[in-house]
């Protein structure tokens, strides 16, 4: 399985997906075309207009859902998953029944390309996202591409805070107390590159990695492995 999990479709200073450019263009070789699934806003036309505008800029064309609301899978040699709510995004999987084709069309060879909810959805579960659950899936249970959590966006602790709340460090503490899967909390700017079990960081702002009953550890470059675990092997 090869895939692509970004942080953020935007960066700060960067239009849509300008940061990760040179990296995606990289990764999908001599594709120029992308099916799109925009089910994680409510509004999946000017969704797919934004992502056709963004991918146009680096000579790929995006083709999104047909007028039953599903992707033509048969074909696709890459899809790209757009952020937004993770919840809604898992409700309208379900609802497609795309959960297990698009496992097994990745198996096959199909690219993935995901950003945010589209990381998340990648995942074992989408328990470690930041949304909030406007809608309700039947389970939490995920693509299950990646043998680890991502939790996008992530926003270090600021000491000068007057912030009462939980830090996001403190949240996936609170994962940990119930579940064993690491988790990646990728910064905004950053992105994964996945072959297999190994992952290659990529971007400028590194990520934290959360073991559960270890100290997270901060991860700036270089390639890691993620294999299942023994249990699964």
């Amino acid at each position: 399985m090869r895939l692509m999990l970004i942080s953020s479709s935007v960066a700060h200073g960067h239009g849509y997906l300008e940061h990760c450019a040179a990296s995606l263009l990289d990764f999908l070789g001599s594709i120029r075309k992308v099916t799109f699934l925009p089910y994680a806003l409510k509004d999946w036309d000017a969704y797919t207009r934004k992502a056709r505008d963004g991918f146009a800029k680096f000579g790929v064309e995006v083709e999104s859902v047909g007028a039953d609301g599903r992707p033509d899978l048969q074909t696709a040699e890459a899809i790209f998953v757009g952020g937004g709510n993770t919840f809604r995004l898992l409700c309208q999987m379900q609802e497609y029944e795309l959960i297990e084709p698009i496992r097994q069309r990745v198996a096959g060879g199909m690219l993935y390309m995901g950003a945010s909810a589209g990381s998340n959805l990648a995942c074992p579960t989408i328990k470690t996202t930041n949304d909030m659950p406007i809608v309700f899936p039947r389970s939490f249970d995920a693509l299950g591409l990646v043998h680890f959590q991502i939790n996008p966006h992530y926003i270090d602790a600021d000491p000068a805070s007057t912030h009462m709340g939980e830090t996001r460090e403190k949240r996936l503490a609170e994962f940990h107390e119930e579940n064993d899967t690491r988790v990646i909390g990728l910064r905004e700017g950053s992105w994964l590159r996945v072959d297999g079990d190994r992952a290659t960081l990529g971007g400028t702002t590194g990520a934290k990695l959360f073991v559960k009953g270890a100290a997270p550890e901060e991860w700036r470059e270089g390639t890691r492995e993620f294999p299942p675990p023994a249990s699964r092997r």
